[in-house]
């Protein structure tokens, strides 16, 4: 069972830049898709981005595409998600995740990261 541990939420003004990581530690990590989820309470969880098991393949939410990026290092079991520009509606905790696809179910989640954009 693959367990993700997040880090790198914080407290920053809006247009700044926070970079959140995600390690795993399993090394079947490679096998596996990830994504980065969020959520603000009373709302639904959002996919904000995703990346395939050979990272080749990303998917991002309208919300965040071009502000965004999410990279995998495969050989430090890890998975980044670069947020530049960000907005006070970015403030949510955040979560990583894994699956056997980009598509399927995801299965395995971490703990969450607050990630607060003050205005």
């Amino acid at each position: 069972q693959v367990q993700l541990v997040e880090s790198g939420g914080g407290l920053v003004q809006a247009g700044g830049s926070l970079r959140l990581s995600c390690a795993a530690s399993d090394r079947t990590f490679s096998r596996y898709a990830m994504a980065w989820f969020r959520q603000v309470p009373g709302k639904e969880r959002e996919r904000v981005a995703a990346i395939s098991w050979s990272g080749i393949t990303t998917s991002y939410a309208d919300s965040v595409k071009g502000r965004f990026t999410i990279s995998r290092d495969s050989a430090k079991n890890t998975v980044y998600l670069q947020m530049n520009s960000l907005k006070p509606e970015d403030t949510a905790v955040y979560y990583c995740a894994a699956a056997s696809s980009i598509t399927a179910h995801y299965n395995y989640w971490g703990q969450g990261t607050q990630v607060t954009v003050s205005s």
